[in-house]
């Protein structure tokens, strides 16, 4: 599911009523280097970090054209990373080196492809379509999303590096529109070695987000083919002019992914501000809502008229997942807000070939990809089975379909503190939490004149 869009909805308004221009707040409380690294893009923040950095376009069938980003590695296994709602390819990144998903699988050999969907900030191509003056380019879902989309990213990723089949990851959305193509095209499943659900979402009967009806009130407001929260700073500059504002910011935040202070890398927070919103459709937040309505995982909800006229019938179809027959590993978290774990059990139970099914006690939605942890933990194990289903996995004695729960003990402990607590007690249990897997920012965040952990009260 989404993991801005409530979050975005709900911030725009309170926002906006405290406006301002940055008075300082974010130089003197963040590294430099972080701030730099919130107005860079992809290219940019590999270009920083000394890595490969190309960018290649595929056409889907429908004409939209898409960017890739590419940390090459010629002639090393491919692998395709698929973002989530209002996300980018940047997302597998921003962590920097030390923490980032998409450097890890560089590290370890692999030919690193990070897609960007239709609509946002890099995929705003079309043959002839303007994004800006044509209404009827904004007329998608995730639906088209996994229909052509990714079928041709995949194509694209496998023609040029001359590979037969690749290895998919997907966040959140990635995982909801690889499960559309796998089950609508299903000739793809032979071009997946393994697919790594990173808090897949299908079903979503229990998503526990507060924030649910104000969304859905919102949704309703509008018409379904608009771009929802283009790529700009506002929240960057919003949320980091003071310590209230970014107090507020954060509430709004955990409403929606899911609280986990010990996960939550504060020093990064304004990089992943910087890069959030990326961009999207608004149909595609609207059919999350109509999946929590209906309880099923079905295709886009017209009108009756419309639907009996695409459909044949008065109700969307189901998705066919007993279809989807690629290997398929899934990643989630216990306190995950959007991808609740009864919607992930019950789609682990629909799947024929599940072949990891692991949860993660305490995470949230983002702390598959942006926790501080996940480096010494969840991706190491993502490696390795993704390294046993490329291998041929003619037994699955290094993987298991059953659930397995784990628990990630913390490096460090934050504590709270109180407000005015001297510069010493900040560097223990303050702003700058998460270096330890950040040593690229650790230096400069030394240096750093912080105050008091900006969410130390929450």
């Amino acid at each position: 599911m989404p993991h801005a869009i409530w979050f975005l909805l709900v911030l725009g308004v309170y926002a906006l009523d405290d406006c301002g221009v940055l008075g300082g707040y974010m130089e003197d409380n963040y590294p430099a280097s972080v701030i730099e690294d919130a107005r860079l893009n992809t290219i940019q923040l590999l270009q920083k970090y000394k890595h490969p950095a190309e960018t290649h376009q595929v056409t889907t069938d429908d004409k939209y054209i898409l960017t890739l980003h590419r940390i090459a590695r010629p002639g090393a296994k491919p692998v395709l990373l698929v973002h989530g709602l209002e996300d980018s390819s940047s997302t597998w990144i921003v962590m920097g080196p030390e923490s980032g998903l998409g450097y890890f699988l560089y590290a370890n050999g692999y030919d690193v492809w990070m897609g960007n969907v239709r609509g946002n900030r890099y995929s705003k191509g079309h043959v002839k379509l303007n994004p800006n003056t044509d209404k009827s380019y904004w007329t998608f879902s995730w639906h088209e999303i996994g229909m052509y989309d990714l079928p041709a990213m995949i194509d694209g990723v496998l023609q040029k590096t001359g590979y037969q089949k690749l290895s998919y990851f997907g966040h959140s959305q990635g995982t909801t529109s690889f499960f559309v193509m796998t089950s609508s095209r299903p000739e793809y499943n032979a071009k997946i070695h393994l697919m790594s659900a990173l808090a897949p979402v299908a079903f979503m009967r229990h998503m526990k987000a507060p924030l649910m009806g104000m969304a859905r009130m919102g949704m309703n407001m509008f018409s379904d083919n608009f771009e929802l929260f283009p790529h700009s700073d506002i929240f960057l500059n919003h949320c980091l002019t003071s310590s209230s504002m970014l107090k507020t910011c954060m509430r709004f935040y955990w409403q929606i992914v899911g609280k986990n202070r010990e996960e939550q890398n504060m020093t990064m927070f304004p990089v992943v501000l910087g890069h959030l919103p990326g961009g999207a459709n608004i149909k595609q937040a609207v059919h999350y809502l109509q999946l929590q309505k209906s309880d099923r995982f079905c295709q886009y909800e017209y009108e009756p008229k419309e639907n009996h006229k695409l459909y044949g019938r008065s109700t969307p179809p189901d998705y066919r997942l007993e279809r989807i027959s690629a290997p398929v590993a899934l990643y989630y978290g216990s306190n995950d807000y959007l991808a609740a774990v009864e919607d992930v059990q019950r789609l682990a139970k629909v799947l024929p070939n599940v072949v990891e099914n692991h949860l993660y006690r305490k995470w949230n939605h983002m702390d598959m990809i942006w926790g501080i942890s996940a480096r010494r933990s969840i991706q190491p194990r993502i490696l390795q089975v993704m390294q046993y289903w490329e291998a041929g996995g003619a037994a699955k004695d290094a993987t298991t379909g059953s659930p397995v729960e784990e628990d990630v003990t913390q490096l460090t402990t934050e504590t709270p503190i109180e407000e005015g607590k001297p510069e010493e007690a900040e560097e223990e249990a303050g702003i700058g939490q998460g270096n330890e897997e950040n040593e690229g920012h650790a230096e400069e965040t030394e240096q750093v004149n912080a105050t008091t952990s900006p969410t130390s009260e929450l």
